[in-house]
């Protein structure tokens, strides 16, 4: 069985429009072409996997739950798009936070490449033909020491932007 390559995606700033700890549906708007990128990603055979830093969570702006109802209804949104996410990996974590159990160093908070190396065990994936895309270069830096290749999206069309990195791809 042949492994397929994974498009790793960070959330705000990729996906949506990063208005600062995003966790309701009503202040989620969709990045330019988000959508038809990750069909695009789907039908060209890669994994979908979002890895996201959630902070707030630490800092108690937002429990997990508000985060995955969020998550629930991106994946019901892309569907109705015939689209996917095969899965969502996130770091609540933060040395700032006020909630105990998510204040500490992570490797999972990027620039550490922590939830890529997560999803990479959860999954079979091709790392030659993976890649990262972040609007930061903390996301860049996960890439590459997860040793997959990182692009920086600084806005625009995220599908054009897709077509490119994949028309590249080995």
């Amino acid at each position: 069985m042949q492994r397929k390559p994974a498009a790793f995606l960070d959330r705000d700033g990729i996906l949506n429009v990063d208005k600062s700890y995003v966790h309701k549906i009503e202040d989620f708007e969709w990045i330019n072409g988000a959508i038809k990128a990750v069909k695009l990603l789907n039908e060209m055979n890669y994994h979908v996997l979002v890895v996201t830093n959630q902070s707030g969570i630490a800092r108690d702006y937002y429990t997990e739950d508000d985060m995955h109802k969020l998550h629930n209804w991106i994946q019901s949104e892309l569907q109705k798009h015939g689209a996917h996410i095969d899965a969502f990996y996130y770091s609540p974590y933060h040395v700032d936070g006020v909630i105990p159990k998510f204040t500490k160093e992570s490797d999972c908070r990027k620039p550490q490449p922590g939830m890529l190396f997560k999803a990479m065990k959860d999954f079979d994936i091709d790392t030659k033909k993976s890649f990262m895309i972040g609007d930061k270069d903390t996301d860049v830096q996960a890439a590459e020491a997860a040793k997959i290749k990182g692009y920086l999206f600084q806005g625009g069309d995220l599908h054009q932007k897709i077509q490119k990195i994949v028309s590249k791809s080995p």
